[in-house]
């Protein structure tokens, strides 16, 4: 039987958490919902998840305290998936937090928000004006990209020898040493390492991932994140260099 996705709606707002629910499960999918942050790890702790639509502003433990605590891998489940105190067999459990996609839904659309957010790791921003059809395309979207619960048909990897990258692992190692990525940052560095020496336009890049949807300070913010974490000096970027007027480009050669 096919598993339907689950996606965890988070917000303190009763009418919007039903009124996603409504639309996600009219679309297929699984729905769990939380009204704040502590209850929404505690989910994350237990259950198998494979989207997070998340509010900014919630007492307690804001949206973006939530964000930090999901890449860092500490909503309190214990880990490879066992819930705490479990000694027997594995629990399925979310593959892993640090790449999960988490979709910001808030009612605050200033840029320093939408750029905060997406330099948390957020996977999109949406503001609240946004009909509850495109919030689940967007939905859809992340998670046809991020590809998360898909077996894995090859075990390619990408040695750029500083650099390497395991297509089906999802897996990045720099110096030797796993780094951990978002899913839509992953899919970034697939992308542009899978065309190493080729510029490759802004438009290119922007609709291959991210489709009809958006902001425009999304590529920026994944792209200054990823030199963050495989360049030696962000700054100076080896990996990663600006094609002015154009894009970006790849510049490292892949290893035989």
């Amino acid at each position: 039987m096919e598993r339907h996705p689950t996606v965890l709606v988070v917000d303190d707002e009763d009418d919007i958490v039903g009124l996603m629910r409504d639309f996600l499960e009219a679309g297929g999918y699984v729905v769990l919902t939380a009204s704040d942050g502590p209850t929404a790890l505690a989910l994350l702790a237990r259950q198998t998840v494979d989207c997070v639509l998340l509010d900014v502003m919630m007492p307690g433990l804001s949206g973006f305290d939530v964000l930090r605590r999901i890449r860092a891998g500490v909503s309190g489940r214990a880990p490879h998936g066992r819930t705490p105190g479990h000694t027997g067999t594995d629990q399925p459990g979310n593959r892993s937090e640090e790449d999960l996609p988490v979709i910001f839904l808030s009612a605050r659309g200033e840029d320093g928000d939408k750029l905060r957010g997406l330099g948390l790791g957020a996977d999109d921003y949406i503001v609240k004006s946004a009909t509850a059809a495109e919030v689940v395309a967007r939905v859809k979207a992340v998670l046809r990209r991020s590809r998360r619960g898909e077996p894995v048909q090859t075990a390619a990897l990408l040695d750029f020898g500083r650099l390497t990258i395991d297509i089906g692992a999802r897996e990045v190692c720099v110096g030797g040493q796993p780094v951990a990525f978002a899913a839509r940052e992953f899919d970034l560095l697939q992308l542009l390492a899978e065309h190493p020496r080729q510029a490759l336009t802004r438009e290119f890049l922007y609709e291959t991932l991210w489709g009809a949807y958006g902001d425009r300070h999304t590529l920026t913010v994944h792209i200054s994140r990823l030199r963050e974490k495989i360049e030696e000096d962000p700054t100076d970027p080896r990996y990663i260099v600006t094609v002015w007027g154009v894009g970006y480009r790849f510049e490292a050669e892949r290893r035989a």
